[in-house]
């Protein structure tokens, strides 16, 4: 397995020495290491670090002379290495199903006039949690009735994704306003988060929709207790070293890592079915026009991570392979042994447009 950059993976190191193996043979003996192997290559959201590498360790012991490349980022970042950045992958996976639609369906490979790709599969679930670090004295303070009054004093370090890169930013941002509603505290997000942004994070209320407004330039302030990075991932280092007293992050992410957590009434985590339409109630708006492929406002809605093969993969073959070990048996099994919540069964957004065998695999055939 190889690794690309983006975020960390375990397995960065191990490629590094690789390819620093391969520069010395060559030097020493004027060949390489290069092979005839073929390679499926990944992007996937950060979160999904932790599962798809023992996925895609797996595939390769099932596929001998099969390299799997793999690469993380937020989840809008994933996307634009495809659309803007001209990264060919052969399998996509967001942390958000809706984020596929607008950056990949509506807009085409300039190279063929078509769009990058018109199916997605929706194969797992999610929820926001509260991580909070071992080392942080709050670790024994917190609860699910009281998190958010510390969060105001100002004097607790906490982290979030940066909402213009990662799906994780915005859904915290999602979070804090649906807290308004169930805690009774009706300027929670503005107080949680005034005076810490160099330019504000602001709400507007209309018709029964509260949108979350995102300043072009996000900058912490001066003395900041809020943590920004680009990927919630990121902040998990943070939260081990002690660097963070807390960090809104996946549950899966938390488990995955050791860390302690406070559970978010479900009003709130996005992750109750039954509670959809008051999520839409919340959209965050990014007044961020760097991306040209980013639509720039998002709904409140389910967590539901997705991936789909674009339309110019490297090899599609093997893409297809992939997302049948995926979705599979084995594929599922280890997802849960990462303590990745599943979509059972998979869901297919466009059955009639996706490949016959990630169709056999959603059907669990």
């Amino acid at each position: 397995m190889r690794w690309w950059p983006g975020l960390p993976t375990r397995r960065a190191a191990a490629a590094l020495a690789a390819a620093l193996a391969c520069a010395l043979a060559f030097a020493a003996f004027g060949t390489g290491c290069g092979s005839d192997e073929r390679q499926v290559k990944l992007i996937y959201a950060g979160s999904l670090i932790v599962p798809f590498e023992r996925v895609a360790a797996a595939f390769e012991r099932q596929h001998p002379g099969v390299d799997v490349v793999t690469e993380a980022h937020g989840s809008i970042q994933v996307l634009r290495h495809v659309t803007e950045l001209g990264d060919r992958m052969d399998i996509v996976a967001s942390a958000d199903e809706q984020l596929i639609p607008p950056l990949m369906y509506e807009r085409d490979d300039p190279e063929t006039g078509a769009p990058w790709a018109d199916w997605y599969c929706s194969f797992a679930t999610n929820r926001v949690v509260l991580a909070v670090s071992p080392q942080s004295p709050l670790a024994g303070e917190l609860t699910s009735k009281t998190w958010y009054r510390r969060l105001i004093e100002g004097d607790v370090r906490f982290g979030l994704a940066d909402p213009r890169f990662d799906a994780a930013g915005y859904r915290a941002l999602m979070v804090l306003q649906l807290a308004e509603r169930e805690y009774g505290e009706p300027f929670l997000l503005e107080d949680m988060l005034m005076g810490r942004f160099t330019t504000p994070i602001t709400v507007e209320h209309s018709g029964g929709t509260d949108v979350i407004e995102v300043p072009e330039i996000l900058e912490t302030s001066a003395g900041s207790s809020i943590v920004l990075r680009g990927a919630s991932i990121q902040l998990v280092a943070l939260l081990e070293s002690g660097d963070l007293d807390c960090a809104f992050e996946y549950e899966s992410v938390a488990r995955q890592h050791g860390l302690q957590y406070v559970e978010l009434p479900p009003s709130i985590d996005l992750s109750d079915p039954d509670r959809r339409d008051d999520y839409a109630t919340v959209r965050v708006k990014l007044d961020f026009r760097r991306f040209a492929s980013v639509r720039p406002e998002f709904t409140g809605d389910l967590i539901r991570y997705a991936f789909t093969i674009p339309a110019n993969a490297p090899d599609p073959e093997l893409a297809r392979e992939f997302a049948a070990f995926l979705l599979g048996s084995e594929g599922r099994r280890m997802l849960a042994a990462d303590h990745q919540p599943l979509l059972s069964p998979p869901e297919l957004d466009d059955a009639a447009a996706a490949p016959e065998e990630v169709r056999r695999a959603c059907a669990g055939r």
